[in-house]
């Protein structure tokens, strides 16, 4: 990425890291920041205001993903996870493990 859009996502980030009580922001920024060039943004869907998209920020220790694909792209889903730090199930999986046998 060039400098103007590393800043643009570190300023992305930001507002994602500040949904959270400050002490917590402060140590998801921290993480971000030793990540250094090793963030990758990744974005899926369409270019036109209003239609389904989604987009991935990833870096080492953290992923953020924003999707807004559902019900004609007018239902948003964020997520921000401490891939260090995850002790969630991956309950969709298993939810087509058990439901959906293709």
């Amino acid at each position: 990425m060039t400098a103007k859009q590393m800043e643009m996502l570190s300023d992305l980030m930001s507002i994602y890291a500040d949904n959270v009580p400050e002490q917590m922001a402060t140590a998801r920024m921290d993480l971000l920041k030793k990540a250094g060039k090793n963030i990758y943004f990744a974005w899926s869907g369409v270019a036109e205001r209003g239609g389904p998209h989604y987009y991935r920020i990833q870096a080492p220790t953290s992923l953020i993903e924003y999707d807004n694909t559902q019900n004609d792209a007018n239902h948003i889903h964020t997520v921000w996870r401490d891939l260090t730090n995850d002790r969630g199930a991956d309950l969709l999986k298993q939810h087509y493990d058990s439901s959906y046998h293709g």
